[in-house]
């Protein structure tokens, strides 16, 4: 992957791009010097060079470093402490620490392998699933890890081999639970929100009041998610539950296994109780987490320190139980809330006032500002990646697998100015081959596959470079020209997406009517793309019975090389409503329609069943 040349040194812009419509975009010189402002530059002068940090050196495992050490020391990231000059090609896999004879850092040395680990001889199926929308009859109004338990264990009945998750990364706890699972408080944290409080409860040899109990499921009635009504229903019964047994041995044991990052973390959650889920409106003493006053009231606090801590430890636990080790590939959101947690403890590495998103396109003539805000490149690779390292460990620490939701965030990102709109932003390039170097070190230490969401516009080179690093790509039949015997063996294959029509929807026309009531501009022939695609697909005419195209199309994904070929839940049970529809927020309830099936009666629906037998019989 050969980047061009940048006429902004260290700074990644410069770079145009072809819009839609086949024009030539740059950013202006106005945009340009606005960006390098919020990223740390002190003139308009396009030839400063960014702020200057420790080099980092990307070392494959078995190679000498070229950074100089003698009359230095190596600080593993394991522990220990290594002579400099005795250093040969034996340094394990991880992100490590040169320091000077003074102990100043000198540099760091990130030792990776290049590609990312992909099991031999892969070819399975699965489904992906919306779990707060995956509810059962025991739901306490939105699907939980209890529900993902019950998932899994119907899949392998079946001989699943995946099931994909919407992120399950944490809202802000001073706050209700935000609706969007891809604008978090933080992406390194588990979701309360997803607790199956009564298994909580029998875990610690408790029992929940019959009563809550009772009205905690009646909030599944619904044919829409409350989760700021649920979460105060769960939330109840953990506060009591806390009280009533509070730290055991084996949650003590947890939090020194994650040490200062859990405290941080439940640092933040007892802060945002008192002044609210977004710091920037917290006193000016507490908005910077280095600082002494935030230390003060942890240890003031230290009781629902402990509490936000405590949830995180039944989350892990209530994973593990479920089996998402084996099974389970989590979305990766591209980024996070700036008013979260993420934002708070990286503030100092943030371009500030920045947003990112997308450039106009024919369904977004003024683009698309996804609110949140981007590390600056040359600050985060003057820390060792230290805060991907982290975000990715997390989401891999109980999982198959992982999806990296915008794979090419990785490489580019389109950035807004503060106090402009989408329609004046500009790619901001990333130091694209070392990302991928801490996705390999990462993937290769947990072990796990990890997919990347390349829909749209993306050379064929990059693809390549992606695929020699050993990430799968994303193949839809709404979008694939090939059939799907064509499609790539290093892939997952699937219909559709949570941002896309579901199959029923497209078919019957559901779809197309929920846009035009969501006022969403839709192409000159409405649906029909994805009609003649599903005609194709399954080898038949509009007339076909909806389920009838279902199987077959399924049927069709099957027969791809593809290692992965998945059917959404919503497919499965015939929903005809989308998850999201992007570009609205409430013209359509987006993130907040629960399947029209529950879990429980997934065993023996004959669609569902039929569409599984279909993948199983494309040999997999």
């Amino acid at each position: 992957m050969t980047d061009p040349a940048d006429p902004t040194p260290g700074w990644g812009l410069g770079e145009g791009y072809h819009d839609v419509w086949g024009r030539w975009t740059e950013p202006s010189a106005e945009v340009a010097a606005e960006l390098r402002r919020a990223m740390g530059a002190t003139t308009d002068d396009p030839a400063e060079p960014p702020p200057a940090g420790p080099p980092l050196e990307v070392v494959r495992p078995g190679d000498v470093p070229a950074t100089p050490l003698a009359r230095r020391s190596v600080v593993l990231e394991a522990g220990g402490e290594l002579d400099g000059g005795a250093v040969g090609g034996d340094l394990p896999v991880g992100l490590h620490e040169v320091r000077a004879g003074d102990g100043d850092l000198a540099a760091h040395l990130l030792v990776a392998p290049r590609r990312a680990h992909l099991p031999d001889g892969l070819r399975t199926w699965g489904v992906t699933a919306q779990l707060y929308a995956a509810r059962s009859r025991a739901s306490w109004g939105v699907g939980d890890l209890g529900d993902l338990a019950r998932l899994i264990a119907w899949g392998r009945e079946r001989g699943i081999g995946t099931v994909g998750l919407n992120p399950l990364h944490a809202s802000s706890p001073g706050g209700p639970p935000a609706t969007s699972p891809y604008s978090p408080s933080t992406r390194r944290w588990v979701d309360p929100l997803y607790l199956d409080v009564p298994a909580a409860a029998a875990a610690l040899g408790r029992s929940i009041d019959p009563a809550a109990g009772a009205a905690g499921r009646a909030l599944s009635a619904g044919d829409r998610l409350d989760r700021a009504t649920a979460w105060d229903a769960k939330r109840a019964e953990l506060e009591r539950l806390w009280r009533e047994v509070g730290p055991t041995p084996a949650f003590e044991q947890y939090r020194r296994d994650r040490g200062r990052g859990l405290v941080r973390w439940g640092t933040y959650g007892a802060l945002a109780e008192r002044h609210g889920p977004s710091w920037p409106s917290w006193p000016a003493e507490l908005r910077h987490p280095e600082a002494p006053a935030v230390a003060r009231a942890a240890a003031e606090m230290a009781d629902r320190v402990g509490f936000h801590g405590w949830l995180q430890w039944l989350a892990e636990a209530q994973l593990a139980a479920a089996g998402a080790g084996e099974v389970a590939v989590t979305d990766l959101a591209v980024g996070f809330a700036p008013d979260g947690f993420d934002a708070w403890e990286w503030q100092d590495l943030l371009a500030s006032g920045c947003r990112i998103g997308a450039p106009p396109d024919l369904l977004g003539p003024d683009g698309q500002d996804w609110g949140l805000p981007p590390f600056v490149p040359a600050k985060l690779r003057a820390v060792g990646y230290r805060p991907l390292l982290e975000t990715l460990r997390a989401n891999l620490r109980h999982t198959r697998g992982l999806r990296i939701d915008h794979v090419m965030g990785l490489l580019r990102l389109y950035w807004i100015p503060p106090g402009r709109t989408a329609v004046d932003g500009a790619y901001v390039r990333w130091p694209g081959t070392e990302l991928l170097d801490v996705v390999a070190l990462e993937s290769v230490r947990a072990g796990s596959l990890v997919v990347g969401e390349d829909l749209g516009t993306v050379d064929d080179a990059i693809r390549a470079e992606l695929a020699g690093r050993g990430l799968l790509s994303t193949r839809l039949l709404w979008f694939e020209d090939d059939p799907p015997e064509r499609w790539p063996a290093q892939a997952m294959a699937a219909v559709t997406t949570h941002d896309l029509p579901t199959l029923a929807g497209a078919w019957s026309g559901t779809d197309l009517a929920d846009l035009h009531a969501a006022g969403v501009t839709v192409p000159d022939d409405g649906d029909g793309l994805f009609r003649h695609r599903l005609r194709v697909a399954a080898n038949t005419d509009d007339g076909a019975p909806v389920d009838e195209v279902a199987v077959a199309a399924h049927a069709r994904l099957a027969s791809a090389p593809s290692m992965l070929a998945t059917a959404t839940l919503e497919d499965l049970v015939g929903a005809v409503h989308r998850p999201n529809v992007p570009g609205t927020i409430d013209e359509h309830p987006n993130w907040r329609i629960p399947l029209p099936v529950p879990l429980d009666d997934l065993p023996g629906h004959r669609l569902a069943e039929r569409i599984v037998a279909a993948l199983r019989a494309g040999d997999r």
